[in-house]
């Protein structure tokens, strides 16, 4: 292990507020999903909250909050990718937090489960090049995808 510590903030949507977690945590402590990219380094959760609802208002205020507890990274958790509709402000919110706080951010979580991942290919959801990279980090391979549906 490389002794580098990775503090996260989660940032869930709203509508999924009384989630409990199970799919993030379980890819955090996999390695799987967004969380793929912390092989080999240790990951402490430090935060977690939902935006706010809709427009999102928490986005303002919680990563502040999340960087005073020592936050090195903000995920958006996969939720926001495959809510119906995704979540439209998911790229401004990523780059307001990058651009007001400083700390990077990734969007996703969890794998997205094959479920939601067939069902928004036959919508076209996702078809253009910034959801295309949006959803990049929690694409996986539908092996993994349907263990997380």
């Amino acid at each position: 292990m490389s002794g580098e510590i990775m503090r996260v903030g989660m940032i869930m949507c709203n509508r999924y507020h009384t989630c409990a977690g199970g799919k993030c945590f379980r890819a955090m402590k996999n390695r799987e999903g967004g969380f793929s990219i912390y092989a080999g380094k240790e990951v402490e959760l430090v935060g977690c909250t939902t935006c706010g609802g809709c427009p999102g208002g928490n986005i303002e205020y919680a990563p502040a909050e999340m960087k005073k507890n020592g936050v090195t990274v903000i995920h958006l958790a996969t939720g926001m990718l495959v809510g119906y509709p995704p979540c439209t402000r998911i790229d401004y919110f990523r780059r307001f937090i990058e651009e007001q706080y400083g700390i990077p951010v990734v969007v996703g979580t969890h794998p997205i489960p094959q479920k939601y991942f067939k069902i928004h290919d036959a919508l076209g959801s996702w078809k253009s090049p910034i959801w295309q990279e949006l959803i990049q980090p929690t694409l996986a391979t539908e092996e993994i995808r349907l263990a997380y549906d």
